[in-house]
């Protein structure tokens, strides 16, 4: 045991410093070797352990970060493999094996977008492929909604934070190249686009060989087929067609089934709902509704028609820093805590997302005594409202249709 421990913190050690050769400059290329020596032959779950060892004494996110680059240099036919015996990359519909699908979709774009900068194409010739390779953004969605918070569970949070921080840098980069196609030439553009694909298959390459094994080590599949459901809430990326998995039906307890038989009454101080009732009313409201209680835990959020941001059931029994990018994270931890100190009770934020005018508005929810008691988040498009003019009045209503 004293052997296994030490060899844990030699490997946190050497990641350190690692992690402080790459901060003070030097290329990957000259800290790949030294990396290699230490873990080429350690498996992917041990320097995800190592990793986030890191992270729980201290070390910020981004710093570890910087080794991303180390480890596609040095991974690549040195990761164990650690499939289960049925691979669920390889069973039509499963999630994994849509995650995989899509990653090869991804190739195919990319390789297209390569030979069409080959022939000299003019930047005005990469606006359709690029806003196609956009759809990566739901790939990527998928992960960090329905993926991540399941590793989490299990105690998994150094790798989802660090693959997370760098997907948003795919994904800002990406948007930026598209901004400058009307303004760059295609020699301008090409080193940029270059290291774009070299970074998006670097990711496909984590994914299968760091993510997809950790998740069928640790998942069950009822926590697979709860992520299948909810796959349709965040959308496909580059793949159509898809089989619908139907894993073997399991038996549910008696008592579970009782529950189900019959709808609850939830009394209220001013009257009294069904359960479905209730669902169905808050549901059909024009806003997007999440709480998020006294202990930074998601406990619930509406399901309406036309959603702003995706949400998935998974999300249920997060935390809440857990549900944002690496790189606002200390905002909304900021925005909690000057709620559960009392000094803001509410707090408003707007963003334009395409055609739609999103509010996003914080309000602090608290007991009759005033405790606090958790966040209340309400999303919603005011594009529409914006638009109002004049007035429309119930009885001038009325009198049309008479």
């Amino acid at each position: 045991m004293s052997a296994e421990i030490n060899n844990r913190e030699y490997r946190q050690q050497v990641l350190k410093e690692l992690i402080t050769q790459l901060h003070d400059g030097k290329s990957v290329d000259e800290v790949k070797d030294q990396f290699a020596a230490v873990f080429g032959n350690v498996s992917a779950e041990e320097i995800a352990q190592a990793e986030q060892a890191l992270i729980l004494n201290g070390l910020p996110v981004s710093e570890i970060q910087r080794l991303c680059d180390v480890h596609s240099a040095v991974f690549k036919g040195s990761i164990e493999e650690i499939h289960q015996p049925s691979d669920p990359a390889k069973i039509p519909g499963h999630p994994v094996n849509l995650l995989w699908r899509e990653n090869r979709a991804l190739e195919a774009l990319v390789k297209e977008i390569r030979t069409r900068l080959s022939f000299g194409n003019s930047p005005s010739d990469l606006k359709d492929p690029l806003a196609k390779l956009m759809e990566i953004d739901r790939h990527y969605s998928k992960k960090e909604n329905l993926l991540f918070p399941y590793l989490e569970q299990y105690g998994i949070t150094a790798p989802p934070k660090v693959m997370w921080g760098v997907d948003d840098e795919i994904r800002d980069e990406l948007k930026d190249i598209r901004k400058q196609l009307d303004s760059a030439t295609a020699e301008q553009l090409k080193p940029r686009l270059e290291a774009l694909f070299n970074r998006i298959e670097e990711m496909i390459f984590k994914e299968e060989n760091i993510l997809f094994p950790m998740l069928t080590e640790n998942l069950t599949q009822d926590e697979w087929k709860v992520i299948a459901s909810e796959v349709p809430e965040i959308g496909l990326c580059l793949i159509d067609n898809v089989p619908v998995w139907k894993p073997a039906a399991e038996n549910k307890p008696q008592e579970e089934l009782k529950k189900e038989a019959g709808p609850g009454v939830i009394t209220l101080p001013t009257g009294v709902l069904k359960t479905e009732e209730l669902v169905r009313m808050l549901d059909t409201l024009p806003i997007d509704i999440t709480f998020v209680d006294k202990d930074d835990t998601v406990k619930y959020f509406s399901q309406g028609a036309e959603r702003v941001f995706p949400r998935t059931k998974s999300i249920i029994g997060r935390k809440v820093s857990n549900c944002h990018p690496p790189a606002s994270v200390h905002i909304v931890e900021q925005l909690v805590k000057d709620f559960r100190d009392g000094r803001k009770d509410q707090e408003d934020f707007w963003i334009k997302m395409g055609e739609k005018y999103i509010l996003i508005r914080y309000f602090a929810v608290r007991s009759e005594a005033g405790e606090f008691m958790g966040v209340l988040e309400v999303t919603q498009n005011i594009r529409p409202i914006q638009e109002i003019t004049g007035e429309k009045r119930l009885v001038d209503d009325t009198a049309n249709h008479e």
